[in-house]
């Protein structure tokens, strides 16, 4: 009777030290006031330009075909999606170990008499969950299926995002070639032009050579340009995971993109941030391995049995004599091995606790790009307004030296030097364009745009914001 009172006590023990691992996850409680800085201006308002399709936002029709290409073919999309698969095979390989396990055991012995006996039985064994080790592990595994489809979902965003930059990058090299080979053209007029002055000793020697000097300067910017947009197509090329070639495409005069700044609010980037929510996962996988170690601890609980029949070579086995049934109850500790489970909890803590750090710095990083790919669309932005006005108050100095070179009032060289600044200022005006699509297309990727929009956003996990 005492014996069955203490092992009652331990069952009773047991049980309740056993409760902790058995809880699930929860977030932790984080702070996003300010998250985007101060160069965002915040509103209640939680419209963001994230809830666009990809395809809506980006409207050119070669480059939706050129970012159809690359989520096809891209090796990292493609190996991505069988971490998938391979996420998915662990997770039913954990589903599985809810299950007993049977065994057919069948043997044949002989003794000294020369009589053979033989037993057919089927051993089961179920191993009763009181550690919380199997429902930690089928969560954990859970957990890391969910990582795997967003870590393909952070691949997918940060694949259209390389892309569309890579294809407007193309798009301002070829306008900026264009105006420098029409420059080019007009600097082989202006050669021509002063050496015929000095034949007329309008001019000297010194001038031609400039101008012929900053023709020549114009001529070898075309084969950098040249050289830079081949450098952009094989980087294309190997997003799209295909050959370098000649990509078909628009101009960048013709864009539409969508250049709001609507960003919604800070705490999205919890639930729309596949990284983000992929660093999440990460600290709850660590969670429930933390939960795992403190199950060590707890004893295990098995039940086993047996049931089969024996009986010697040649008789019947319909007799219920030779008929095998056994039940079996086994509570189990390890108690030589204290040490190395205080150690492996303590490693399990740790882990967890860096997995939460990395989990506040990707949230962090994720505002650091909202506010960066804020602060260069208004930059750009006002660049742009300033720059029109100066390219136009070159063009009038340019007319304006031309005329008063008509009337000896000016030198030729003047005229060439306002050229030359008007050819840098249409480049730089070109280059402001470029930079205020790349801050768009980079708000869009940082405020977490470019998911698969069929998702349903109301399954995501809530969670609550703690106030200042």
């Amino acid at each position: 009777m005492r014996k069955i009172l203490y092992i009652y006590i331990l069952l009773v023990a047991t049980l309740a030290s056993s409760c902790s691992v058995f809880q699930r996850y929860s977030r932790p409680e984080i702070t996003t006031d300010k998250l985007f800085g101060e160069v965002a201006q915040y509103s209640d308002d939680k419209t963001t330009i994230a809830d666009i399709s990809w395809r809506e936002f980006f409207t050119d029709p070669y480059l939706q075909k050129l970012i159809e290409q690359g989520l096809e073919n891209n090796p990292d999309m493609r190996a991505a999606a069988q971490r998938v698969l391979a996420a998915e095979a662990s997770l039913r390989v954990a589903k599985l170990s809810f299950i007993p396990s049977f065994a057919f055991a069948p043997s044949l012995s002989t003794s000294n008499s020369g009589v053979s006996s033989y037993t057919l039985p089927v051993n089961a064994s179920w191993e009763i969950d009181i550690t919380g080790k199997t429902i930690n592990s089928k969560r954990r595994a859970q957990v890391a299926y969910e990582q795997s489809k967003l870590y393909r979902q952070s691949v997918e965003t940060a694949l259209i995002a390389s892309i569309a930059n890579t294809y407007y990058t193309l798009l301002m090299l070829d306008a900026q070639i264009t105006i420098s080979r029409t420059t080019a053209a007009s600097w082989k007029e202006n050669v021509r032009i002063m050496k015929a002055m000095k034949l007329a000793g309008m001019t000297n020697e010194a001038s031609v050579s400039q101008t012929e000097a900053n023709s020549c300067s114009i001529d070898a910017s075309l084969f950098d340009l040249e050289y830079d947009i081949l450098q952009v197509e094989n980087t294309l090329a190997l997003l799209l995971g295909t050959t370098p070639q000649k990509f078909e495409r628009g101009s960048i005069y013709d864009q539409n993109i969508n250049t709001s700044l609507c960003i919604g609010v800070p705490a999205q980037l919890l639930t729309r941030r596949p990284d983000v929510r992929n660093a999440e996962k990460a600290l709850e996988q660590a969670f429930y391995a933390t939960n795992i170690a403190r199950g060590s601890f707890i004893p295990t609980l098995t039940l086993g049995g047996t049931l089969g029949w024996q009986d010697q070579l040649g008789q019947a086995i319909a007799s219920p004599a030779g008929w095998l049934a056994s039940f079996t109850a086994k509570l189990a500790t390890d108690i030589f091995n204290s040490g190395a489970k205080h150690a492996n909890l303590k490693i399990a803590k740790a882990e967890q606790e860096q997995a939460l750090i990395a989990f506040q710095h990707a949230l962090l990083t994720a505002g650091s790009e909202v506010n960066d790919a804020i602060a260069k669309c208004q930059t750009a932005r006002s660049k742009k307004d300033i720059r029109t006005r100066q390219i136009k108050a070159l063009e009038s100095a340019v007319n304006s030296t031309r005329q008063l070179m008509s009337h000896s009032e000016s030198t030729y060289l003047e005229v060439l030097t306002a050229q030359q600044t008007l050819l840098s200022a249409q480049l730089s005006q070109i280059a402001d364009s470029f930079e205020e699509i790349q801050g768009v297309i980079n708000l869009y990727h940082a405020l977490g745009g470019g998911i698969d929009h069929n998702e349903d956003i109301s399954t995501l996990p809530k969670f609550s914001l703690k106030k200042r």
